[in-house]
């Protein structure tokens, strides 16, 4: 039998805090302000699933702050998106995690190559319901096309 933990349990039940992080990309809010949703005592990582071949954003774990400013920074470097949209939220209150997932359509700025995508987050939050885990899993082949100039 598991032990339930107070990991924030209430603001991820109600979807608050899950909801504000999602809500700020469909939003396009400023990078420091989704920074500010990061845990800043506990370890945190951002990583989106891939081959790092396809897009450099892709395959590696970004680091604490630095590391997940670094994400985004690229990110928004090489992307732009519209109609950003979050639906079917999981939740895990005894573990602090929140599956979602996202549709949105995006643009390879330097190809102007568009793509539409159904794409889905895990969050994982510490005990002040902060996020310290943010797993990406996205349509990287449509995103290695979209960055092709042939």
């Amino acid at each position: 039998m598991r032990k339930t933990r107070d990991r924030g349990a209430n603001d991820v039940t109600a979807l608050r805090i899950p909801k504000t992080f999602c809500d700020a990309f469909s939003q396009k809010k400023d990078l420091d302000y989704i920074l500010s949703l990061f845990s800043m005592t506990n370890p945190t990582s951002v990583v989106e699933y891939g081959d790092p071949s396809l897009a450099p954003f892709l395959g590696r774990k970004f680091e604490g702050y630095d590391g997940a400013k670094q994400y985004f920074e690229i990110i928004a470097d090489l992307l732009s998106y519209e109609d950003m949209s979050f639906s079917e939220y999981v939740v895990d209150a005894d573990e602090g995690k929140v599956a979602v997932k996202g549709k949105a359509t995006f643009t390879w700025k330097a190809t102007g190559k568009i793509w539409e995508e159904t794409f889905s987050y895990v969050l994982d939050f510490d005990e002040g319901a902060k996020l310290i885990r943010y797993q990406i899993w996205s349509d990287t082949g449509s995103a290695y096309f979209a960055s092709r100039k042939d």
